[in-house]
């Protein structure tokens, strides 16, 4: 049993993407639909796939630091600021597991990275072909809309 929907989205995705600054009723939505495909909302964290909700690899956190955020030292920062300050230093990747605003800043930032225009709110298959791109080039559409559908359904995102 993962998080449910409403409260990942109102507790988690969404002061996260304000703190970042990135907030919009469709980053919010494509966030949710990335965590209930790659991880069942959170049902299970960390397997051979990554780590936490968004099941990212070792070497994708690592790569989207030394590629992307080194270049953008004020977001380095900001990201740098949603990760405990101590566990951070000697297991950066663990934060992806146990840190979900930190996860989720981070999940952003390797769609961002990607710069695909985003699709409206409503568009499952384009954040499925977003998802498919970012996370997982194997997958399939229809795993993501299959995964939005089970894990979050109208009833599981009520005042999301």
């Amino acid at each position: 049993m993962g998080i449910a929907a409403s409260e990942l989205c109102r507790y988690v995705i969404r002061p996260t993407l304000l703190y970042l600054g990135r907030h919009s009723t469709t980053a919010e939505t494509l966030l949710l639909g990335i965590a209930a495909s790659q991880s069942g909302l959170g049902a299970a964290l960390h397997d051979r796939r990554g780590h936490g909700l968004y099941r990212i690899t070792e070497p994708r956190h690592q790569a989207l630091w030394d590629d992307y955020l080194a270049l953008d030292p004020e977001r380095a920062s900001l990201v740098r600021g949603l990760a405990s300050q101590h566990a951070f230093l000697s297991s950066p990747h663990l934060e992806l597991t146990v840190n979900l605003r930190y996860a989720t800043a981070i999940a952003w930032l390797l769609v961002e990275e990607q710069a695909a225009p985003l699709p409206s709110a409503d568009d499952l298959l384009g954040m499925a072909r977003i998802w498919r791109q970012t996370f997982h080039p194997q997958g399939r559409l229809r795993d993501f809309t299959c995964a939005w559908q089970n894990c979050v359904s109208p009833l599981n995102q009520v005042a999301c």
